[in-house]
């Protein structure tokens, strides 16, 4: 499996068009939900990060959807929030698209952190995963975002935590701890294991496939069609070691089902 990874302010509908011959899933957002999460944002514009601040998250994110329909790749929508109801409604709108819902425990700014949401959210795994069953519970599936090196953190039991919660997906930013995506993959057998960050080319999306990632996911160059197609390439070339000849070779644009 080959993602997308959100990128904020940018990652939007036409965007994960122009990714769709290469890639899965593409994680549209991030996108701040509650009041809390909208003043985060707000103040990282402020000091000219690119954020998506639509007057109304949830109809921006249902139109977004609505926008890629037919699209021949799956849409996630990479999601903030402070507090849970509006992770329920973010859900529930994206169970009605077939859409996966990735719940952000990854964002480190100052502004998200101060304001409850990020990776403050895998400091206080209670709360992840009551986050994680709120969005289980509407029927959509639930993807997680989360990062090594968060002190005082140990990821691979907060990454069972939220796959007993309900969670689908475990989206890793390995940062420089590479190795940790194979801890995560063992204590998770039955959730996906998306693997993030310095995903370029076959070396690194074979190293983290190697430590038993389910596919990797393309940050920053997720725009740029020839980091896609050689990774692209790369996790086709992995699939068919395992699964023969057969396996859908995305670089001629088609996307397995």
């Amino acid at each position: 499996m080959l993602a997308l990874a959100s990128l904020s302010g940018a990652a939007d509908a036409a965007w994960a068009r122009h990714g769709a011959p290469f890639a899965d899933l593409a994680f549209l957002g991030g996108l701040a939900l509650d009041a809390e999460a909208r003043a985060a944002a707000r103040d990282l514009v402020a000091r000219g990060r690119e954020e998506f601040l639509p007057d109304d998250p949830l109809a921006f994110a249902d139109a977004q959807l609505a926008a890629l329909a037919g699209a021949p790749i799956r849409p996630g929508l990479n999601v903030r929030s402070a507090t849970v109801d509006p992770i329920r409604a973010a859900a529930t709108v994206c169970a009605r698209h077939d859409a996966v819902v990735e719940i952000n425990a990854h964002c480190r700014q100052a502004e998200l952190c101060a304001a409850g949401c990020g990776e403050t959210l895998l400091r206080d795994a209670d709360r992840l995963t009551r986050y994680v069953a709120a969005a289980a519970e509407t029927g959509a599936t639930v993807s997680v975002k989360m990062r090594t090196e968060v002190d005082g953190v140990d990821l691979p039991a907060t990454a069972r935590r939220v796959a007993a919660a309900g969670a689908d997906i475990v989206h890793v930013d390995a940062m420089d701890s590479e190795p940790v995506v194979a801890d995560v993959a063992a204590v998770t057998p039955e959730t996906r294991v998306l693997a993030n960050n310095g995903v370029r080319d076959r070396e690194t999306a074979w190293e983290y496939l190697a430590y038993g990632a389910d596919g990797v996911s393309v940050g920053r160059p997720s725009d740029d069609p020839a980091v896609l197609r050689r990774v692209a390439r790369a996790v086709d070339d992995w699939d068919r070691r395992a699964a023969g000849p057969q396996t859908a070779d995305r670089r001629d644009g088609r996307v397995p089902e």
